[in-house]
C-alpha cells in the first residue's frame, strides 16, 4: 500500500486575473478547469496544469481577499516544478529576468539544478532539472517552447519546528521512505527527503526542520495543502481505514468529482489530501476545451446563474 506521488498543490491567492496571467503567460501552464471552491462558491478555484492535464502536473488555487501571508514554520514552504535540463534552466533564467520575476540565479540544491522563484504574491518555487524522468505533455498553445515547458510538480517542501511526530506517519503510515539529508539554501535548518512509490523528483516529499522560524499564518501567496496520489476509490477507502487504524483523524472519502479525496493533518499541522488519479477533468469537458468555461460538479449545477453573478470577470 503506497501513494505513488504528488496529485496536486492547492494555493491561495487573492487576485484571480494577475494569478491567471502569470500562470499562463508568464509560466506558461493551461488553465484546464475554470470551477468554484466547492466550500465556498463565492471563491474560484482555479486548475492550472500539463496539455493533458495530467495528475501530477495540477496547480491549483483558491481566490479569497485575504492578506498576504506570514512566512515560517509549520506550513507548505516551497512549491517544486519540473523542467528538462539545464538548457531549459537558461531558458527560464532569461525569461524570469525578461518578465521581471523575482527569481535566483540557477544554483545546485539537493545534487540537482534549480533555480528558486517567487510570483507577485510571494509563494515561493523551486523550478528544478528533473533530469527527463517520466512523461511529459506539452501545451501546443503555450507561449513557452514545447522543450522549455514545465513537465509537472515536485519535490514539495514543508517546514516543522520537529521532525519526530512528522517523520512516524510518513514512514510508518504513509510508507514514504526517508533517502537522504540536505542543508536548506536558508540556511535554517536541515531538510529530510522522503520518497513515495519509485521515488525521483515527482514523488518527493522535502521536510525540513526549523524550529527557529515563527509560526506561519496561511494568505495570499500560500499554499493551502498538498495532496498525494492514489490510484482509485478503493485505495482511498484502504487509507481512510489505515489513518483510522493509527488513530489519525481524516475527513473521511470526499468527492470532487474530478477526483475523490481524502484530507488529515500531519503533528506538523499541514494539511495533507491523498487523491485518486481519475475520473480526471474531462468528466464534464472534452480535452480540446478545458477551462474555457466555469464548471460546475452536478450537485452545484442547478446553481450556475446565481454562482456566476457572484464571480468577478478573470479576463
Amino acid at each position: 500500500m503506497n501513494l505513488t506521488g504528488i496529485h496536486h498543490l492547492t494555493a491561495i491567492t487573492a487576485n484571480a486575473p494577475a494569478n491567471k496571467r502569470f500562470y499562463t503567460e508568464t509560466l506558461g501552464l493551461r488553465l484546464v478547469k475554470k470551477t468554484v471552491n466547492q466550500d465556498d462558491t463565492s471563491a474560484y478555484h482555479l486548475f492550472y496544469a500539463d496539455g493533458e492535464a495530467t495528475p501530477g502536473t495540477d496547480l491549483t488555487f483558491f481566490d479569497w481577499p485575504v492578506a498576504p501571508e506570514r512566512r515560517g514554520t509549520h506550513s507548505i514552504s516551497r512549491t517544486g516544478l519540473r523542467v528538462a535540463g539545464e538548457e531549459s534552466l537558461n531558458y527560464w533564467a532569461a525569461r524570469f529576468k525578461d518578465s521581471g520575476v523575482n527569481a535566483d540565479a540557477i544554483t545546485t540544491i539537493d545534487g540537482r539544478a534549480a533555480i528558486e522563484f517567487e510570483d507577485a504574491e510571494g509563494q515561493r518555487f523551486r523550478l528544478i532539472d528533473d533530469g527527463s524522468h517520466g512523461e511529459a505533455h506539452a501545451w501546443e498553445r503555450s507561449p513557452v517552447p514545447a522543450i522549455h515547458q514545465i513537465r509537472g510538480l515536485g519535490p514539495m517542501t514543508i517546514s516543522v519546528p520537529t521532525l519526530g511526530p512528522t517523520d512516524a506517519v510518513l514512514t510508518t503510515v504513509l510508507n514514504m521512505k526517508q533517502e537522504r539529508v540536505y542543508a536548506s539554501p536558508d540556511g535554517q535548518g536541515d531538510v529530510h527527503v522522503y520518497a513515495m512509490g519509485e521515488g525521483g523528483p515527482a514523488a518527493e516529499l522535502h521536510v525540513a526542520v526549523q524550529p527557529g522560524l515563527p509560526i506561519a499564518r496561511q494568505g495570499a501567496g500560500a499554499v493551502h495543502h498538498v495532496a498525494f496520489r492514489t490510484p482509485d476509490v478503493p485505495a482511498i477507502r484502504d487509507w481512510a481505514a489505515r489513518l483510522s487504524e493509527f488513530r489519525i483523524p481524516s475527513s473521511g472519502e470526499v468527492e470532487r468529482y474530478y477526483f475523490r479525496s481524502l484530507y488529515f493533518r500531519e503533528p506538523g499541522g499541514n494539511l495533507f489530501e491523498i487523491a485518486t488519479d481519475g475520473p480526471g477533468f474531462t468528466a464534464d469537458e472534452p480535452l480540446e476545451s478545458l477551462g474555457e468555461r466555469l464548471s460546475l460538479p452536478p450537485f452545484l449545477e442547478g446553481r450556475r446563474t446565481a454562482i456566476e453573478a457572484n464571480l468577478k470577470p478573470l479576463d
